[in-house]
């Protein structure tokens, strides 16, 4: 191999001419790669942090950092970033308190009123049944009618811990129970509408109670295009109203609420879909329904 074989070049780094082969440079050429003149120039080109000086005062010490980890802030270690931190932002104190069940002195925040968990439950107000049952009586009184499960789920979950079941609480207070929570799919309570229609549970009264106190003129039950199936509502313009209120309960409903759905549509019947939560915790059949009064 002779100086025939070899060709100048700048390098890529230093700008300075050096020889080099000439396949090596059309080589590099056709992959698109530098030419350096030494590992120190490929070495030094490859390096890309940069020099940053630590934030912290006291230390100010220079350091390097590659270019995806430099932040905001830049420290050159972890305890360099609590100092500076720890002195903008200091840590909670906590301080000597009084505990409100058994008076013992204790470090404590700024709303913890007891030395411990004990202390906190003997402190507690204890339920009872005669209470529990007092509670259902005036929410019932609030609501006009039997309350729902899940229109009062602290009560709830103490009448259940109490008597076995909501409904068993319900029948305790003199109440009938609106609906069998085990065996919801299969058997119902029957109630009353204001306008005498007959629903399936207090949910679907409380919405055909809506229907009749805004006017909207409505039938009971109307039966889907070839099909079984029977929609809760309809009213004068076609359109059906249907509340799933066992939604993402039993795949056999859902099943059933699918049907209904590709049944509207391919009979292009408008169906307006209600769900649990747009009567519990509070009724929004205003936004839902609101709609139908300006037809």
């Amino acid at each position: 191999m002779g100086s025939r074989d070899l060709k100048s070049i700048r390098c890529s780094y230093c700008n300075n001419i050096f020889l080099r082969l000439k396949f090596r440079i059309e080589e590099n050429k056709k992959l698109s790669h530098n030419s350096f003149c030494s590992p120190k120039c490929l070495a030094q080109h490859k390096f890309t942090s940069q020099l940053l000086v630590c934030e912290n005062s006291h230390c100010n010490k220079e350091f390097f950092r590659v270019p995806n980890q430099i932040v905001t802030h830049s420290y050159c270690s972890r305890s360099c970033a609590v100092v500076v931190n720890n002195a903008k932002f200091p840590k909670r104190v906590a301080a000597h308190k009084i505990c409100k069940e058994c008076k013992k002195d204790f470090r404590g925040w700024q709303n913890n009123l007891f030395c411990s968990l004990g202390c906190l439950n003997k402190n507690r107000k204890p339920y009872t049944p005669e209470s529990i049952i007092q509670n259902i009586k005036k929410l019932s009184l609030k609501l006009h009618r039997v309350p729902a499960k899940r229109e009062g789920r602290l009560l709830a979950e103490r009448a259940t811990r109490t008597f076995g079941s909501w409904s068993l609480a319900l029948i305790a207070a003199g109440l009938e129970p609106n609906r069998s929570h085990d065996h919801r799919m299969y058997r119902r309570s029957m109630t009353k509408a204001k306008d005498g229609h007959v629903c399936d549970s207090v949910s679907e009264a409380l919405i055909d109670n809506w229907l009749s106190e805004h006017g909207i003129a409505h039938e009971r039950n109307a039966k889907y295009p070839e099909t079984k199936h029977r929609a809760d509502w309809k009213i004068k313009s076609g359109a059906f109203i249907e509340y799933f209120g066992l939604a993402k309960d039993s795949p056999r409903y859902d099943r059933s609420v699918a049907q209904k759905k590709q049944l509207c549509k391919q009979h292009n019947i408008d169906l307006v879909s209600l769900y649990p939560n747009d009567l519990y915790p509070e009724i929004a059949l205003d936004s839902k329904l609101g709609f139908l009064m300006k037809q």
